[in-house]
C-alpha cells in the first residue's frame, strides 16, 4: 500500500493540471463576483455563470497592463490558464487579460496580441527610422485593382516623377490576405527599394483584419528599409500602423509622405549644386597648390640645375686648380732660381772668373797632381776668357 500525504497529493494534482497544454490558453466568458484588489497589487475574484463558478487570480504584473479593472457584476471575457493552489487544494483560473464581454472574442485576441507585441518592443519609437529624403525606388504593396493604387501613382508622378515605382501585388481582404501580404512584402524587400508603402483603401473593421495578423505585423517589423502604412481611413488603426516607421492616415497621404515635393527637390538640388561648386573650387585650389609645389620641386631637381651646379663646381675647381698650380709654379721657379744661383756660385766658370785655370792633358784628363805630367809635355789651360796651350818645363812634387 502506497500512502501519500495531502501535500504529495496536491503537488501531484498541480503538476498534472498545469502540465496539460489543454488548460494553458483558454478564454472564458463569465461574470465577476467577489472582486478584491489587495495592497500587494494582486486581484482575487470569482468567475461564474448560471451553473458553475471558479476562483480566479490576477497577478499584479498582469493587472498593471489592464486599463480598467472589472467590478462585481461585470460580464467579462478573460484569458488565462488553469492553476492549482496546493495550500488549500483549490482549482483557480490564473488570468492575464480581461476585456468587457461586449467587446467580443476577436477584439480580445487583438488586444492580447497587441500587448504581447508591445512587450517585445516592436512598437518602440526608437525602432522608427527616418524616410529617405530622395528615394530612387519606391515599392508599393497593395491590391492592383484598388482605387487607392491609382491615387498613389498619380500623386507620385505629380510630386516626384524621378522615382521608380515597383508594385508588389497582393490580396488585402479575406482569409488568404495575410499570407498574400507577407509574400508581397518579402518579394519587394529583395528588389533594392529605398522605401515601401503598405496600403489599402477604407473598409469595415473586419475588412482590415489582415493588417492585424501577427505574421503580417512581424514581416513589417522586419523590413530592411523604412516602411509607411496607409491602411483604411484616418480613424482606422491597425497593428501594422504601430510597428511601421511612419503611419499615414490614408494611402494618398502615404504617397505624399514618400515623395518630396518638387519645390523641396529644387531646393535640394540648389543646395547640392552649391555644395558641389564649393567642393570643386576647394579641390581646384588644393590641386593648384599641389601643382605649384610639384613645379617648385621639379625646378629644384631639374637636370639643368644639376648641370649648372656641376659646371659651377668645375669652374670653381678649375680656378682653384689654377691658383694652386700658379702658387706651385711660382714656388718651383723660386726654388729653381735659388738652385741656379747656387749652381752659378759653384760653377767652374765662376772659379775661372776669379783667376783660376783648368789644366788638361792632351787626352782630356784634368791635371790634379804634378805627378801626372812630365817636363816638355803639352797641356791645355782653360781660363775665363779662353784656352792657353803651354809646355811643362819641370814639375815640383
Amino acid at each position: 500500500m502506497h500512502v501519500l500525504t495531502v501535500s504529495d497529493l496536491n503537488s501531484a494534482l498541480r503538476a498534472h493540471l498545469e502540465g496539460e497544454g489543454l488548460f494553458f490558453d483558454l478564454w472564458l466568458l463569465a461574470e465577476v463576483v467577489e472582486f478584491r484588489r489587495y495592497p500587494s497589487g494582486h486581484c482575487y475574484f470569482t468567475l461564474k455563470d448560471e451553473q458553475a463558478s471558479i476562483r480566479a487570480v490576477l497577478w499584479r504584473s498582469a493587472a498593471e497592463r489592464i486599463a480598467t479593472l472589472p467590478m462585481n457584476g461585470d460580464a467579462v471575457l478573460v484569458h488565462g490558464r488553469v492553476g492549482f493552489y496546493e495550500a488549500r487544494g483549490e482549482l483557480q483560473f490564473v488570468v492575464d487579460q480581461i476585456v468587457p464581454a461586449g467587446v467580443g472574442l476577436l477584439n480580445a485576441q487583438l488586444a492580447q496580441l497587441r500587448a504581447r507585441l508591445e512587450a517585445e518592443g516592436l512598437f518602440d519609437e526608437r525602432r522608427k527610422r527616418p524616410l529617405p529624403p530622395l528615394p530612387r525606388r519606391i515599392g508599393i504593396v497593395t491590391s492592383p485593382q484598388a482605387a487607392a493604387l491609382q491615387d498613389m501613382l498619380t500623386i507620385l508622378r505629380r510630386r516626384y516623377p524621378l522615382a521608380e515605382v515597383l508594385l508588389s501585388p497582393c490580396l488585402v481582404q479575406g482569409e488568404l490576405a495575410p499570407a498574400s501580404i507577407v509574400a508581397a512584402l518579402r518579394r519587394v524587400y529583395t528588389e533594392a527599394v529605398d522605401l515601401v508603402i503598405l496600403a489599402r483603401g477604407g473598409g469595415a473593421s473586419e475588412d482590415l483584419a489582415a493588417f492585424n495578423d501577427e505574421q503580417v505585423v512581424r514581416t513589417v517589423a522586419a523590413s530592411p528599409v523604412p516602411i509607411i502604412t496607409g491602411v483604411g481611413h484616418e480613424t482606422d488603426t491597425t497593428l501594422v500602423d504601430a510597428v511601421a516607421d511612419l503611419r499615414a492616415p490614408t494611402p494618398s497621404a502615404a504617397a505624399e509622405m514618400a515623395a518630396p515635393p518638387l519645390t523641396e527637390l529644387r531646393q535640394r538640388v540648389l543646395e547640392l549644386h552649391e555644395r558641389a561648386t564649393v567642393a570643386i573650387i576647394e579641390r581646384l585650389h588644393r590641386q593648384r597648390q599641389i601643382v605649384a609645389q610639384q613645379h617648385a620641386l621639379l625646378q629644384r631637381n631639374h637636370p639643368r640645375r644639376t648641370i649648372e651646379a656641376a659646371r659651377q663646381t668645375i669652374d670653381d675647381l678649375s680656378r682653384q686648380a689654377g691658383r694652386t698650380f700658379g702658387r706651385w709654379l711660382q714656388l718651383e721657379q723660386t726654388r729653381l732660381q735659388g738652385l741656379q744661383a747656387r749652381l752659378a756660385t759653384l760653377s767652374p766658370q765662376a772659379t775661372l772668373a776669379r783667376g783660376y785655370a783648368i789644366a788638361q792633358q792632351v787626352d782630356g784628363h784634368v791635371v790634379t797632381d804634378p805627378a801626372q805630367v812630365q817636363a816638355g809635355e803639352a797641356l791645355t789651360l782653360t781660363v775665363r776668357a779662353g784656352i792657353v796651350r803651354v809646355i811643362v818645363e819641370h814639375t815640383d812634387e
